[in-house]
């Protein structure tokens, strides 16, 4: 009995010690920041001077003083806007790879189509956005001039404000390889058996598709959309590569590319205005956590 306890209490420790090092970091590296950015987001800080205390005025600045923070408002509608160009750019584009690389038969075909497409998933933010800016150049890109080759006119991709929020939001679906690895997943789990009874049925690919593949994917969707909505909603390395390195104007042209998290970038490290800044991570959070929740209760989650 007591040889069992001391196993049991050294099993513990081992698990203890085991998980140390993450709580550690989770500790040190995520909670903690968290809580003092949330102290912080009650004060006036610059990151050089003591922060003075100023209770929830930061917050109330934010959402009401128009003539102190021009673009608050501005900066939450062009990031409303690009997660809804991006989010079902994503999720269309990863389906349908997905769906084409899931009728391939041979399975190194397969394995070598997954790898490609997923490659700009694991490559460098930096370097994806400066190999498009490049493929977006007006005079010598990519582009355009593919678009002149077959006798249209090209456009200035990133320099028109028209068009420069949806030309970034194609960035999003260019790296679409994580949803549809994720969608392939789903695919793979449907069972070979309804489509057989379907066939026999005399079911089209049509119909096979709407009335058995989409049900069947409810889940993988609707995690697919909540957890690239969040990502949309904090998109800031590529819009600061494009924009915002050596000097640009951080914000695109007329700011049409002013996300919130760029907003927020501004007012930490260009205006000094830390708590300000603290202010309005935290005001990211209740709006992402609003969105999650309403999608929570308004996304089918299950098969029918």
């Amino acid at each position: 009995m007591k040889k069992s306890k001391i196993f049991a209490s050294r099993e513990k420790l081992a698990g203890i010690l085991f998980a140390l090092p993450m709580l550690l970091y989770a500790g040190v590296f995520l909670i903690a920041p968290v809580v003092l950015s949330l102290f912080f987001s009650f004060t006036k800080w610059n990151m050089r001077s003591t922060p003075a205390w100023v209770g929830i005025d930061n917050y109330v600045n934010l959402l009401t003083d128009s003539v102190k923070y021009p673009y608050f408002w501005h900066s939450l509608k062009v990031t409303l806007t690009y997660s809804l160009l991006a989010v079902p750019m994503t999720i269309i584009s990863g389906l349908v790879l997905a769906l084409i690389i899931n009728s391939i038969r041979k399975e190194k075909l397969e394995g070598f189509f997954k790898v490609a497409f997923y490659l700009p998933v694991i490559t460098s933010s930096v370097a994806v956005a400066a190999i498009w800016k490049w493929v977006y150049d007006p005079m010598y890109g990519l582009l355009n001039t593919f678009l002149e080759a077959i006798g249209l006119k090209g456009f200035n991709w990133l320099g028109d404000s028209k068009i420069a929020l949806f030309a970034v939001a194609i960035l999003a679906a260019w790296g679409c390889g994580g949803t549809m690895l994720i969608y392939l997943a789903g695919l793979k789990g449907i069972p070979d058996q309804l489509y057989e009874s379907a066939k026999i049925d005399g079911a089209s690919s049509f119909r096979q598709f709407f009335g058995i593949t989409l049900p069947m994917l409810k889940p993988t969707t609707f995690f697919l959309v909540v957890t690239t909505t969040i990502g949309s909603f904090q998109v800031f390395d590529i819009v600061y590569v494009l924009y915002g390195a050596g000097g640009g104007s951080y914000g695109g042209p007329d700011n049409s590319l002013l996300t919130f998290t760029m907003y927020i970038y501004n007012h930490a490290f260009r205006y000094e205005q830390m708590g300000v800044a603290c202010a309005m991570s935290f005001i990211l959070f209740i709006i992402i956590l609003i969105l999650t929740i309403v999608q929570f209760k308004f996304l089918p989650q299950r098969y029918d």
